[in-house]
């Protein structure tokens, strides 16, 4: 793309605009009404910038052998960074995305070479209705990263759906989902409470400011029916300088307490919203 000027779009769940990224001259930022959804290098997807992407793909590289393909399905597009990283690093990977913002998509489309990533199919429609459909044990790896109007979708997290993400999994297969968290913690304690009903092997990862109650931010959770590369996950963020922990579900009921699990009889109540990037 030659153009470097920001491109503005009305999309389904808002207004969306590209800004060219900092320091690199083939970035990109995307935002929906303010709210940052996704970073995109057109020249190098292994550069992820945003640090919970960075601890998700570091997930995935330590559960399989590194340059394994994998069969991925994706709830919620964005920028699609994911599945550019695992175009770039794992060749030969099928990836299926859901993304329910058509003009998001087209936006995408024209101007961050969507078509350019390897055996994407991207379906404007709604993620949970997918994967209800999807065949038992027919994917590697579920990531789920959705957001609307800056507020993370919860029903996406319950037990319920869980369990329709878990039959589609392969045995030895990866959930992966993105939550915004507040500083209070407590829907990502509940996340991983759900999480724990249907998954043996469960970890969140965060900043030490959020697991300790003092900001909000992104919090990143892993669950397998193995196990998870927990040791070497801990290994690695203690390498880069603790700037972000990685506990069991254990660990963290030991730190911050229990919660239950969200579910369609107890779900959620306020969800503090995403916050809108400056300028």
């Amino acid at each position: 793309m030659e153009s470097r000027e920001a491109v503005d779009r009305q999309v389904k769940f808002g207004a969306a605009r590209l800004t060219p990224g900092p320091y690199r001259p083939t970035s990109w930022l995307l935002t929906v009404d303010g709210t940052l959804q996704s970073y995109v290098d057109l020249a190098d997807p292994t550069y992820l910038h945003l640090p919970y992407i960075e601890w998700a793909a570091r997930v995935l590289d330590l559960h399989w052998p590194a340059g394994e393909p994998v069969s991925a399905l994706q709830v919620g597009g964005g920028g699609f960074t994911i599945a550019r990283y695992l175009a770039a690093t794992r060749p030969g990977s099928s990836q299926t995305v859901y993304e329910q913002d058509g003009p998001l998509v087209d936006l995408v489309r024209s101007h961050l070479d969507l078509d350019a990533i390897a055996n994407l199919q991207v379906h404007v429609e709604d993620g949970e209705a997918g994967i209800e459909r999807t065949p038992d044990a027919s994917a590697d790896v579920v990531v789920m990263d959705v957001f609307q109007a800056g507020t993370v979708t919860i029903h996406l997290a319950a037990v319920e759906f869980l369990r329709e993400i878990a039959r589609v999994i392969r045995p030895g297969g990866l959930y992966l989902g993105n939550m915004w968290s507040a500083a209070d913690l407590t829907l990502p304690l509940r996340a991983v409470a759900s999480l724990t009903e249907v998954f043996p092997h469960v970890v969140l990862l965060a900043e030490p400011g959020v697991l300790l109650g003092r900001k909000a931010g992104n919090v990143v959770l892993a669950a397998s029916d193995r196990e998870l590369p927990h040791r070497a996950l801990t290994t690695w963020a203690e390498s880069a300088g603790n700037r972000v922990f990685c506990l069991s579900a254990a660990q963290l009921a030991a730190f911050r307490g229990a919660a239950p699990p969200l579910t369609a009889e107890h779900p959620a109540g306020f969800v503090t919203p995403v916050p809108r990037r400056a300028g």
